[in-house]
């Protein structure tokens, strides 16, 4: 396996991932009480893959997220946010992620797709905070921000936090 380094991120050799979803995490911050208090919490993977092109700008990642998995700690609040008022999870069990392209920016890597949650599409920008080979594979840290508006979750405005931050460790081989 050979591997470049661009910056921070070091590119892995060309492939095909497939991303391990006992190793991988997804964790979000967000704030509630009229934005007075913070929430943090993670939702799992389910499936996913990372392609690595020749030309990294050809790179491309997917990943299906278990919309049943939000978890805050709080069991009233993790209930409330998988009802249909929110997440809507029997209708919309799964969260996708679908890559589009990967720009380098002069702040390192932007990986441009489109998110669905609740059957609505929409653009989110994923930053990739860290990329290297580990082992016979990849593990890749980065972060998005995500305004819950966007996608028709309007329950709760005022009380519950409109963004989220999502930061996600992704393992795969």
């Amino acid at each position: 396996m050979t591997s470049t380094t661009t910056d921070t991120v070091a590119i892995p050799a060309t492939g095909e991932y497939r991303v391990d979803p006992d190793r991988s995490t997804i964790s979000f911050a967000t704030r509630h009480l009229f934005g007075l208090a913070p929430v943090r919490g993670t939702f799992r993977l389910r499936d996913g893959h990372i392609r690595v092109a020749g030309d990294p700008a050809g790179s491309a990642a997917r990943a299906v997220v278990a919309a049943d998995s939000f978890h805050t700690g709080s069991n009233a609040r993790d209930t409330e946010v998988r009802s249909a008022h929110y997440l809507d999870v029997d209708r919309h069990p799964d969260i996708v992620f679908a890559s589009t392209d990967l720009e380098r920016t002069e702040g390192g890597w932007v990986l441009h797709g489109t998110l669905t949650v609740r059957g609505r599409t929409n653009p989110v920008p994923v930053r990739i905070l860290s990329l290297a080979t580990a082992g016979q594979g990849v593990r890749l840290r980065a972060r998005a921000r995500v305004d819950r508006y966007a996608f028709g979750i309007t329950a709760g405005r005022g009380l519950a936090g409109r963004r989220l931050t999502l930061t996600l460790d992704v393992v795969a081989g």
